[in-house]
């Protein structure tokens, strides 16, 4: 199971194997995977960068 890289919470998956979340790259083309609930914390892909 996948954790967020912000709060460090597994992440919840649905019966397909989906992660109930968003995955975010950076600059550099990196994947970072974001829970939903600092997802609806941190509304701008700006903000979830700078927490990371």
């Amino acid at each position: 199971m996948p954790k967020c890289q912000i709060c460090k919470k597994k992440l919840e998956e649905t019966f397909l194997n989906k992660i109930v979340g968003t995955v975010v790259r950076d600059n550099k083309g990196k994947k970072h995977v974001i829970c939903s609930e600092c997802q609806g914390k941190l509304r701008d892909k700006e903000k979830m960068l700078e927490k990371l």
